[in-house]
């Protein structure tokens, strides 16, 4: 039986577990071959699971990057969603009861928000999402939830994003949306911009530190003018 592998990023440190992140990659939207390592969808979160080990190590944050069995999201079964909800498991039967943040990218973008309502998860970080029109929203009600979208995006749509966003700020108020200008999909041409956006995000969420100024003033001003902030440079 083929299982999901969740690979711990957070450096070695002798300090309590607070908290816990997992990240999860992007994939299609069906395929039943393997999501192995040397793909790109996963090889372009790494750098951010690593961003996040090391900003969060001395606060006890314990990093985890999770291959799924396979690359497809391969409705109606859902295979990210369910995999993140076995990382979920494995996050609580070896830490226990932990606030957990999930950042995820594209198809792990929609993983993450589908399960951004389960017990434990503190915040949703969705970056350049690939969202459909009937995405269910419900389960975030309450959520601390992120999305960030590249303007030269040719892979996911925007717009999508938006909607979905503008949705989600109907069942809570604690919701942020940014542009990212000049950058798409593989988010490399500002790639300090968007590790320094999640990084603050996840451990602001954990409790571990204040927002950065930035997302606090997305949150508190709603939709619209926090739906479409543009996202400045560290």
């Amino acid at each position: 039986m083929t299982l999901p592998r969740l690979d711990r990023v957070r450096p070695a440190t002798r300090r309590p577990v607070t908290g816990a992140v997992l990240v999860l990659h992007g994939g299609r939207p069906e395929g039943r071959d393997a999501a192995d390592g040397l793909r790109l969808p996963f090889l372009r979160m790494v750098p951010f699971a690593r961003n996040l080990a090391a900003a969060g190590a001395r606060r006890g944050v314990d990093v985890g990057l999770l291959r799924y069995r396979y690359r497809g999201w391969n409705a109606p079964d859902l295979d990210p969603v369910q995999d993140a909800r076995w990382a979920l498991r494995d996050v609580r039967a070896r830490l226990g009861d932990v606030p957990v943040v999930l950042v995820g990218h594209s198809m792990g973008g929609r993983a993450a928000l589908r399960v951004g309502g389960d017990d434990g998860v503190v915040g949703v970080a969705a970056l350049a999402p690939w969202l459909e029109r009937g995405e269910p929203y419900a389960q975030l009600a309450g959520q601390t939830v992120l999305i960030a979208h590249g303007d030269r995006e040719r892979m996911t749509d925007p717009r999508a994003s938006l909607r979905f966003a503008q949705r989600v700020a109907t069942v809570s108020d604690r919701v942020a949306r940014f542009d990212v200008h000049g950058d798409g999909h593989a988010m490399l041409r500002r790639a300090g911009a968007w590790h320094d956006l999640v990084t603050h995000f996840a451990l602001g969420a954990l409790g571990l530190e204040p927002f950065t100024e930035a997302v606090a003033k997305a949150m508190a001003a709603g939709d619209p003018e926090g739906l479409a902030v543009p996202l400045e440079d560290p």
